[in-house]
């Protein structure tokens, strides 16, 4: 999903709902940062298969209101142990909470440098909710 030009979450969350209710596959959801914050918001209404979140931006200092909650899936979450944008403190709590599966890596925010890694975690989420053959 391209969000540029939408720096409104909520308007994001209306953008994704609006083009995966369209959709007549089983729907993951997957995001990374914000983009992890909107697919959480969005799956009350959409009711994906699974979720999975790199670094989601969940707890945020001043927008604790905003983390979804309503979120009824399975979720994988994925988060560098050195993030400075978002506190790996906010994805343990958020994984607590939901009883998601967190994954905590030797990254930053980005992630970049474990690209393989996340892959080898979502083809195992996706084979996990036969989304894979």
């Amino acid at each position: 999903m391209d969000y540029r030009g939408l720096d409104d979450p909520a308007a994001r969350v209306r953008k994704l709902i609006e083009q995966a209710e369209n959709l007549a596959a089983p729907v993951v959801l997957a995001g990374s940062s914000m983009g992890g914050h909107v697919s959480a918001a969005a799956a009350s209404r959409l009711k994906p298969r699974g979720l999975f979140l790199l670094a989601p931006a969940f707890y945020m200092k001043g927008f604790e209101e905003y983390t979804p909650q309503d979120v009824a899936c399975a979720t994988v979450m994925v988060h560098g142990w050195h993030d400075d944008i978002v506190p790996v403190e906010n994805s343990i709590r958020w994984a607590r909470e939901h009883r998601a599966a967190l994954h905590l890596l030797n990254s930053d925010h980005r992630l970049e440098d474990r690209i393989d890694d996340i892959c080898r975690l979502l083809q195992g989420f996706l084979l996990g909710l036969g989304q894979l053959a």
